[in-house]
C-alpha cells in the first residue's frame, strides 16, 4: 500500500513534524511545561522591555543591549513554541514548506544573535569596569547602534544560505521530520542528493560562531578579573564582580545546554532520539524564560524599578 508522505517527489507542499518520537503519549503531558515556559518568556521579556522604556535613568548601553537580548527572545520562543504546542494539543503536524523553511532559518538566525548580544554585553562589562572613566565616551548611543547593527547582520547573512540550500535540494524519499521544528539538519538529511556541501557548511557556521564568541567573552572576563583583584579591599572586588554576575549566569544559561546538544548530536550516537530533540528544545526555550529572571532578580535598578512600578498589595 502506498504512502503519501514516502512516494517521490522533488518539491514537497508540506513538511510533516513528528513532535517528539518515542514520547507522542507524553505530548500532552510535556505542553504543560512547555507552555509554563513559554508563557514566563513572553511574560518577562516583555516586562524588561516595558521597564527600561519607562524608566529614563535605565537608558543606557548595559540596558540597551539587555533589550536587544529580550526581543531575540521573544522572536526565537515564538519561532518554535506555537508550532510545538499544535502538535501536542492538536496533532496539527503539517507545515508549509516554505513557512519550514522560514522557521528554521529565523530559529538559526536569532540564536546567533543572541550569542552576539552576549558578546556584547560582556564588552559592555569590560568598559564599565576597567575604563569607567570613559564609559559614557566609549559606548555612545551610535556605538550601541552599530554594534547592535553587527550583530544583526552576522545572523542575517551567516545563516542566509541555509534555506537556499534546503530548497534547491531533492526531495524523493519522505517528508517526515522526526523532530518538534524545522531544524537545519532534520530537514537536510530528507534530501537524497548529496548533503556534505550542508553538512559541512552548518558545522563552520556553528564552530565559527560558537568559537569566535567564547574567545572574545573569555578574553574579555580574564581582564575584567585581572581588573577585579587588583582592587585594594575585598568589598570593592566582590561589588564590582556581582556587577557581572548576571551576564555570567545568562552566558551559563545560554551556552551550557547548547553544547550538552552538540556533543550528544556529535558524539551520542547511542542516545535515544526523544532525548537529542529534548535537549535541542530546551536550549532555544530555557534562556529566553530564565534571561529575565536572571536580570530582575540580580539587577538592583530593574528590581527597585520593577516595584515602584507595580507595587505589592498593602505595600
Amino acid at each position: 500500500m502506498s504512502d503519501s508522505n514516502t512516494t517521490d517527489f522533488t518539491n514537497p507542499s508540506t513538511f510533516i513534524l513528528l513532535g517528539i518520537p518515542g514520547l507522542e503519549a507524553a505530548h500532552a503531558w510535556l505542553s504543560i511545561p512547555y507552555s509554563i515556559v513559554y508563557a514566563m518568556a513572553i511574560l518577562g521579556n516583555f516586562t524588561i522591555l516595558f521597564i527600561v522604556k519607562m524608566e529614563p535613568s535605565l537608558h543606557e548601553p548595559m540596558y540597551y543591549f539587555l533589550c536587544m537580548l529580550a526581543a531575540t527572545d521573544l522572536v526565537l520562543s515564538t519561532c518554535i513554541l506555537p508550532k510545538m504546542l499544535a502538535i501536542f494539543w492538536f496533532r496539527s503536524r503539517e507545515i508549509n514548506f516554505d513557512a519550514c523553511l522560514i522557521q528554521m532559518y529565523f530559529t538559526h538566525c536569532f540564536s546567533a544573535m543572541e550569542t552576539g548580544i552576549l558578546v556584547a554585553m560582556a564588552l559592555d562589562r569590560y568598559v564599565a569596569i576597567c575604563h569607567p572613566l570613559r564609559y559614557s565616551t566609549i559606548l555612545t548611543n551610535p556605538v550601541v547602534a552599530k554594534i547592535g547593527l553587527v550583530v544583526v547582520l552576522r545572523g542575517i547573512i551567516l545563516f542566509f544560505p541555509y534555506p537556499f540550500m534546503a530548497r534547491w535540494r531533492p526531495y524523493c524519499s519522505t517528508n517526515i521530520i522526526a523532530h518538534t521544528y524545522c531544524e537545519h539538519m532534520a530537514v537536510v538529511k530528507l534530501a537524497c542528493s548529496d548533503t556534505r556541501l550542508s553538512n559541512y557548511y552548518g558545522l563552520f557556521v556553528i564552530l565559527f560562531v560558537a568559537s569566535v564568541d567564547l574567545a572574545f567573552i573569555a578574553v574579555t572576563y580574564t581582564q575584567i578579573l585581572r581588573t577585579i583583584f587588583r582592587l585594594p579591599t575585598k568589598d570593592a572586588r566582590l561589588k564590582t564582580f556581582g556587577t557581572c554576575g548576571s551576564h555570567l549566569c545568562v552566558i551559563s544559561c545560554s551556552y551550557i545546554p547548547s553544547l550538552f546538544s552538540f556533543l550528544a548530536h556529535r558524539f551520542g550516537q547511542n542516545v535515544p532520539l526523544y532525548f537529542h530533540i529534548l535537549i535541542a528544545t530546551v536550549y532555544l526555550l530555557l534562556p529566553p524564560m530564565l534571561n529575565p529572571i536572571i536580570y530582575g532578580v540580580r539587577t538592583k535598578q530593574i528590581w527597585e524599578t520593577l516595584l515602584r512600578l507595580f507595587p505589592p498589595k498593602g505595600g
